[in-house]
């Protein structure tokens, strides 16, 4: 084992040492002895905390689970449960419109496939309907913004299992990144499955012969292991470039940084909502105009999706869940 390895080790229990040092290894390598460092023992340290200290944002509801058997209660007791599951199930499939004057000629009708906030372990029946769904899409490229899991600690088998049908259901490459539920864990797994996942990196898309750039940063909502610069490096920003990113919460930081379309969920839009759609909480740190649906800050473009799927508890209600197609045109 290396030094690096034995480092990491350190906040393993000693059992899972010797079963770990294969996926250590492949981390270490992957990402670098920070990155893995880091996102390892942000897990360790804060994996059953309501409460995140040492900078990390302060409160997570995502990680207080007693919440979710108040809140299933809750509904059951007022008759809501079941219609809520129903909503849940009724994924929607969006179609945006996607203009800009840098989009290249050989990109007009490109069709891209946004999935997020999928929790494909939470509940089989929405996992069923958003195989359905994307088996039967026309696409040119499938981007997913992370959330994979659906509790933020534990066992990743199920999540891991839902990915790998989901992947059979994918046409093309379909490149992905991660969100704060999702474990470092799952990297080399989802990569042998055939996602090309973008780790604070960049990824040049080809069409006709005119390019695209794809950037995709690590969770910053949080790990807070985002590095827009790292991934940014060698870019050339006068080719359209879009970000992938869990949250909305960096909007500030890409568009500064040059980001022409920033792709994003973790809000579910609210996924509890008002009539009207009004979300009651977005359970993110930024302006709630970034919270759902198409936006606009400065010169950069963002759609922020509801996602497919539920986190806490598998309802919904005046919040639909969805997946949605991109399509591109020179404007």
């Amino acid at each position: 084992m290396s030094d690096v390895n034995r480092t990491l080790a350190r906040s393993i229990p000693e059992t899972e040492i010797h079963d770990d040092a294969d996926l250590l290894t492949r981390l270490e390598q992957r990402l670098g002895f920070v990155h893995a460092r880091q996102r390892l023992g942000i897990e360790q340290d804060h994996a059953q905390r309501v409460f995140g200290g040492g900078g990390i944002n302060f409160f997570h509801p995502e990680n207080w689970y007693s919440m979710q058997t108040l809140m299933r209660w809750t509904f059951k007791l007022a008759g809501m449960y079941e219609w809520g599951r129903r909503n849940a199930r009724n994924i929607q499939v969006i179609h945006n419109p996607v203009r800009h004057r840098k989009i290249p000629a050989a990109f007009k009708g490109f069709r891209l496939l946004h999935l997020t906030d999928l929790h494909v372990d939470m509940d089989e029946a929405i996992t069923a309907r958003l195989l359905e769904i994307t088996g039967s899409l026309e696409y040119d490229l499938c981007v997913i913004t992370g959330d994979y899991r659906a509790q933020t600690y534990g066992p990743e088998e199920g999540a891991l299992e839902g990915m790998r049908r989901l992947r059979e259901r994918l046409r093309g490459e379909a490149y992905a990144i991660f969100g704060n539920h999702d474990s470092i864990r799952m990297l080399p797994p989802l990569e042998d499955m055939g996602y090309r996942m973008l780790m604070n990196e960049s990824a040049l898309i080809d069409r006709g012969g005119e390019k695209i750039q794809i950037v995709g940063v690590d969770d910053p909502h949080y790990y807070r292991v985002d590095n827009l610069q790292m991934a940014a490096q060698g870019l050339d920003l006068s080719c359209y470039t879009l970000l992938l990113s869990h949250t909305p919460e960096i909007f500030k930081q890409a568009a500064h940084a040059g980001m022409d379309l920033m792709l994003c969920g973790h809000t579910h839009g609210g996924q509890v909502c008002l009539p009207g759609g009004t979300a009651i909480t977005l359970d993110s740190d930024c302006p709630r105009f970034v919270g759902r649906g198409n936006w606009r800050w400065r010169d950069m473009d963002g759609y922020t999706s509801t996602g497919a799927g539920s986190s806490l508890l598998p309802v919904r209600f005046n919040c639909p869940p969805e997946v949605v197609v991109h399509t591109f045109y020179p404007g």
